[in-house]
């Protein structure tokens, strides 16, 4: 089908009071694995594409375009978004060649330069169809320097989306980049003041860390869209490792990589049950 908007995937979960999936996308074999997923559960799904991942590839072109095509193939509603990009050039090479929506990350400089740098941008986004997610503040755990304690103020952030004008805000809530663990404990009051304060959806960062219950009751209170990497690349590669161990004369990567798409395809459409529904 077509490709979709991230603005309506977010749209019509916020509407339906489920969750909207977000899913990182690494090479082209992650990518297959979660257009799978959204096929096998009818369920749509946010492709990202974070700036780091651009960064791995070289360039930005290949792999967006890669998963452009995979997307516009989809039977289901699928979008594509570039996730945590700090870079303004990135921002419009990506909206050039043709993604949907776009994190603007300034959330590392000082608030007025943050206000100042997302507005704009978000102004330029906007003028072109393109929904934009921002960040006040930092989510805990990003590059490892970030308190996982680190908490959103809901008074801030309404000054900040009136400031900005952004369509969805990423909110530090207890929740923590790259944790291999899913142990994180949301801070579902918070939650609840935030969703009550805002006029835009809210967007949980750091989801790897959360297990399906806290995540459900996440949404309840309030939240939308829900991003996840670390958990999904952590399935990839205990299959790939498992694959390897098991027959180490192998040396055609299709023989292990193949099963590890499977497997994330497997467990992105189970979180697709548990975020989606």
């Amino acid at each position: 089908m077509p490709l979709v908007s991230t603005a309506s995937i977010v749209a019509d979960a916020r509407a339906a009071g489920v969750g909207a999936a977000a899913f990182n996308v690494i090479h082209l074999e992650t990518a297959e694995a979660l257009v799978t997923a959204a096929d096998r559960t009818g369920t749509p799904l946010i492709l990202q594409i974070s700036e780091n991942c651009v960064r791995y590839h070289g360039s930005l072109l290949p792999i967006t375009r890669a998963t452009l095509a995979l997307a516009e193939a989809a039977r289901t509603g699928v979008s594509v978004h570039l996730d945590h990009v700090t870079d303004a050039d990135l921002v419009r090479q990506g909206v050039a060649a043709g993604v949907g929506s776009v994190m603007v990350d300034a959330s590392t400089l000082p608030y007025e330069q943050n206000v100042a740098t997302t507005a704009e941008l978000t102004s330029w986004c906007h003028d072109r169809g393109v929904f934009v997610e921002a960040e006040l503040g930092e989510v805990g755990g990003k590059d490892g320097v970030h308190a996982p304690g680190a908490r959103t103020d809901p008074g801030e952030a309404q000054r900040f989306v009136r400031a900005t004008g952004v369509d969805a805000l990423a909110v530090a809530v207890g929740s923590s980049h790259a944790m291999r663990e899913r142990t994180a404990v949301l801070d579902k009051d918070l939650i609840r003041s935030l969703r009550d304060a805002l006029p835009v959806p809210l967007v949980l960062h750091g989801s790897s860390g959360v297990a399906d219950d806290e995540l459900r009751e996440a949404i309840a209170a309030g939240m939308t869209k829900i991003n996840i990497s670390t958990h999904l690349v952590s399935v990839f590669t205990r299959e790939v490792r498992g694959a390897l161990e098991g027959d180490p004369s192998l040396i055609d990567s299709r023989k292990y990589v193949a099963p590890a798409r499977e497997a994330v395809a497997e467990e992105a459409a189970r979180l697709l049950g548990v975020i989606g529904k």
